[in-house]
């Protein structure tokens, strides 16, 4: 196989999806040793809660913005599975310009936010916050993109949820016959 030949799109988005696993995977093991250390060998550490805080921010941030697809998201769905398809498409474009608005009104907040906290790092790991808290504007700057990737297919009249219905839903159909 040679390299052009690769789909680097789904490689990109198994990795992009194998963080939050290596993340969580590492607040795991966080958690182990510091349980090992204060229970067995009576000697607590700190290093290990900012690993699973920072790391549980980062899986929280990256995993909604980075990982999840619109399929994911949580929505009302007896509303929202009630309406025709027009309708569904005139959601996605009112809440997707309501959230880019917000994110872009909050963005500059956030920069400074981000910005401000180099000045101070974490107590054990001596990571600037600014680091740590840098994922907030990963964020904020992929979600922008997701909504507005979402609002112009919406335009479009493009509904990623005509084409393929996922199998285990019930319908209305279901009730009625």
């Amino acid at each position: 196989m040679t390299p052009r030949s690769r789909d680097w799109p789904a490689i990109g988005r198994a990795v992009a999806e194998a963080l939050p696993a290596l993340l969580l995977a590492a607040m795991f093991l966080s958690f182990i040793v510091q349980v090992f250390m204060r229970y067995v060998l009576d000697n607590p550490v700190g290093w290990t809660v900012e690993v699973c805080v920072i790391a549980w921010l980062w899986i929280l941030f990256w995993g909604q913005s980075v990982s999840a697809s619109e399929e994911d998201e949580i929505r009302f769905d007896i509303v929202y599975g009630a309406v025709s398809p027009a309708v569904r498409r005139w959601f996605r474009v009112v809440f997707s310009v309501f959230l880019v608005g917000i994110y872009l009104w909050s963005l500059p907040a956030v920069w400074d936010f981000v910005s401000f906290m180099q000045i101070q790092d974490t107590s054990y790991l001596d990571i600037p916050f600014s680091w740590v808290f840098s994922i907030a504007v990963v964020f904020m700057v992929v979600s922008i993109l997701r909504y507005a990737r979402i609002f112009w297919s919406a335009l479009r009249g493009h509904d990623p949820h005509a084409a393929t219905p996922d199998p285990g839903t019930v319908s209305r159909k279901d009730f009625t016959e």
